[in-house]
C-alpha cells in the first residue's frame, strides 16, 4: 500500500472517531464530514490545510476546523 494512501486512511479513521464523539468539523467555515475533509486533502494541489482545535471548558475537543493555506 503506498505511503500516501495509508496517511489518508489514518486521517479518515482519526476524523471518524472525532465525529463519533460529537466533535463538530468544518472546512473553510462550512460543516464537513470526515470523507469530505479527506477528499479535499487528497485533491489539494499546491496548498495544504491548517487544523484549528477548539476545546471546551474542561479541555475536551469540541470542534475541529480546517483552513486552506494558500
Amino acid at each position: 500500500m503506498p505511503e500516501e494512501t495509508q496517511v489518508f486512511q489514518d486521517m479518515f479513521r482519526e476524523l471518524n472517531q472525532y465525529e463519533k464523539r460529537g466533535v463538530y468539523m468544518a472546512m473553510d467555515g462550512k460543516p464537513a464530514s470526515p470523507t469530505q475533509i479527506v477528499k479535499a486533502h487528497m485533491v489539494k494541489e499546491e496548498s495544504g490545510y491548517m487544523r484549528d482545535y477548539v476545546l471546551n471548558e474542561r479541555g475536551d475537543l469540541k470542534a475541529l476546523y480546517f483552513y486552506m493555506i494558500k
